[in-house]
C-alpha cells in the first residue's frame, strides 16, 4: 500500500471553472514551486466537467489541465475520478487515476489503514449505479461525439447554474450506511457530499468550492485548512 505523506495536499469539489479560480491558482502555486507539498490527492469533482475521448471538452478547462500534466512530472499525484471528472488516464498518463470501480484505494497512514474514495461508490442506489457505469463508458462517449458541441455546450451551461453548496440533512446516517461498506480500515476519506466534517473515522472533506478549505496531513493528522493559510 502506497504510504500518505506528512505535508500531502487533498483537494476535493473544486468544481472548476464555474465555481471560483482557487483550484487553477493552487495548481500555479504548485507548478511554481511558492507552494510545496510531498503528494497531491484530486478527491473527484475538481473540474465542473470533463472526461476523456473528447478534446472539446477539454477547452473548457485548458490551462489548469496543462498545469496537472507538468506538475505530474514532478508531483506524486493521486487523481480519485469523481460524477464530474472520470475517464481522465489518456488524459493525465503520468498521474495515478483511479476510476469509481477501483476505488476506495487502500493507503497508509502511519500506523493507520486509510481507505481513501470520491465518495459516490457507496449507499447509492441501482439506477445510480447503472447511468454512473453508462456515462464513464469509452464507448457512450464515442457514441455521443456526433452531438458533442450541443451536449456539453447544455450541460456546461447548467452546471455554471447550479448550487452546490448546501448542508446535507442525515449525514451522519449516510455515513454510517458508508461505513458498512468498509471493512478492516482505521480510516475512510472522502469527497462528494461538500460537508468538511469528520465524523469517527469519517473524514468528509471540504469542497473548495463551498468552504474555500483543502485537507493537509500535518503531524500525522488530516487538517482541514483555509487556503489562504497554505500560502
Amino acid at each position: 500500500m502506497i504510504e500518505i505523506k506528512e505535508n500531502a495536499l487533498f483537494i476535493a469539489d473544486s468544481h472548476y471553472p464555474h465555481h471560483g479560480d482557487a483550484f487553477l491558482e493552487l495548481l500555479k502555486k504548485l507548478d511554481s514551486r511558492e507552494m510545496e507539498m510531498s503528494q497531491l490527492f484530486l478527491m473527484g469533482d475538481n473540474f465542473d466537467l470533463l472526461f476523456g475521448y473528447n478534446d472539446y471538452i477539454q477547452t473548457f478547462a485548458s490551462e489548469a489541465i496543462v498545469l496537472l500534466q507538468s506538475l505530474s512530472k514532478t508531483l506524486e499525484i493521486h487523481y480519485f475520478e469523481g460524477n464530474h471528472d472520470f475517464c481522465l488516464k489518456t488524459l493525465f498518463p503520468d498521474i495515478h487515476v483511479y476510476p469509481r470501480e477501483v476505488q476506495p484505494v487502500m493507503f497508509v497512514l502511519g500506523e493507520k489503514k486509510v481507505g481513501i474514495s470520491h465518495g459516490d461508490r457507496y449507499a447509492t442506489g441501482f439506477g445510480y449505479n447503472l447511468y454512473s457505469k453508462i456515462l464513464r463508458s469509452k464507448m457512450t462517449l464515442r457514441l455521443l461525439k456526433p452531438w458533442e458541441h450541443t451536449i456539453i455546450d447544455h450541460q456546461m451551461k447548467a452546471l455554471s447554474q447550479k448550487k452546490i453548496c448546501r448542508k446535507f440533512t442525515g449525514f451522519e446516517k449516510r455515513v454510517e450506511k458508508i461505513m458498512h461498506s468498509y471493512s478492516e480500515v482505521d480510516l475512510v476519506i472522502e469527497g462528494h457530499y461538500h460537508q468538511a466534517k469528520v465524523i469517527g473515522n469519517y473524514i468528509s472533506l471540504p469542497s473548495l468550492a463551498c468552504q474555500n478549505q483543502v485537507a493537509v496531513v500535518k503531524n500525522g493528522k488530516i487538517v482541514f485548512i483555509g487556503i489562504s493559510a497554505l500560502y
